[in-house]
């Protein structure tokens, strides 16, 4: 009798321990992210990252720093700001933050650090996140060209560079391969990170294509695409989001959105570090990994018709299967569709 209540004030004094340690190690942890250009809330990419913050500070109770880039020269100083100010982890946001990061996490070997869609430097240091955006894109071709009554479709993209080229592909792709007498009229928005958050410009584009009669408008332009959206549903026509579900900028006249699961990455990472499970590295995420897929919920429901779920679904196994592969334009930079 005496053992067991020793044994049971072990166990208590051991559970106890853990408790006082646990809030010890949560406290140690001190995670920061930032954003890039068109903020947190553009309802697109950035949102997305916001989404899966939120949902660990929500589940954690851990606050996490934040930074909203608004202007190229930021992107160094707002990583280096955050590890100055303790941060043991620093989450950055898009492609552009790359040279920053990558110098950062040089000068500051002790603490860790990640990125969402890079996949090419080389720091022990660095997590890198790479989403198979393409296979996708592809799903977002087969829906547009199923729900196309002109067989004419469009594509507006953000910055004119090999990761937007790479979703415009990939759904050039499937819509050839759903209808190989389409016609998919593709834009640019300009050149400059500016091409992320110009609506205006976007919606311009978008009257442009439907002009020339698409009428199926998919984007991937950050907060430009708000613009084409909207556009596109004053036309009456129907589009595409992308990176979180966009139905709600334009209820009723968003077919779909290709959600790009930046949202899992952001939690991920801060989950792994606040639990030293953090591990430095490229990560993919495509189809097989849930990285990357289509909207298709009550709220599309009639837009995205039983036919057109199917032909999605089959082309869905398909790539994971191996039976289709997806041209990615940013290993070979051309699209041959």
């Amino acid at each position: 009798m005496v053992m067991e209540l020793t044994r049971i004030a072990g166990l208590a004094g051991a559970l106890l321990t853990a408790v006082a340690v646990a809030p010890a190690a949560a406290q140690d942890f001190k995670p920061a992210v930032v954003f890039d250009m068109g903020g947190k809330f553009d309802k697109s990419f950035n949102e997305g990252v916001w989404n899966g913050v939120k949902r660990f500070s929500d589940e954690t109770g851990i606050e996490v720093m934040e930074f909203e880039v608004t202007n190229e020269t930021q992107r160094e100083q707002a990583i280096t700001r955050m590890a100055q100010r303790g941060a043991t982890l620093v989450l950055g946001v898009g492609f552009s933050q790359a040279d920053a990061i990558d110098k950062v996490a040089q000068e500051y070997p002790d603490k860790k650090f990640a990125i969402i869609d890079v996949y090419w430097l080389d720091q022990p240091n660095l997590r890198q996140y790479r989403f198979e955006e393409h296979q996708g894109s592809y799903l977002a071709g087969v829906a547009a060209a199923m729900a196309s009554e002109t067989g004419t479709v469009g594509f507006v993209g953000g910055m004119d560079v090999p990761l937007i080229r790479k979703f415009a592909c990939g759904y050039v792709q499937g819509v050839k391969a759903t209808d190989p007498d389409a016609t998919v009229i593709e834009n640019m928005t300009g050149t400059t990170p500016a091409a992320w958050n110009d609506p205006t410009k976007g919606a311009e584009l978008a009257r442009s294509q439907i002009d020339r009669g698409a009428d199926v408008v998919y984007h991937a332009a950050g907060g430009t695409g708000l613009g084409v959206i909207r556009a596109v549903a004053d036309a009456g026509k129907l589009a595409i989001g992308v990176d979180s579900d966009q139905n709600d900028v334009a209820p009723g006249s968003v077919l779909t959105s290709m959600l790009k699961r930046v949202d899992n990455a952001a939690y991920d990472t801060l989950m792994d570090g606040k639990n030293d499970e953090f591990t430095s590295g490229i990560v993919s995420l495509g189809l097989a990994e849930e990285g990357v897929d289509l909207v298709a919920n009550e709220e599309n429901a009639a837009l995205m018709t039983q036919e057109i779920r199917a032909a999605v679904d089959g082309a869905k196994a398909k790539i994971i299967a191996g039976e289709i592969e997806v041209h990615n334009y940013e290993d070979d930079q051309s699209c041959p569709f």
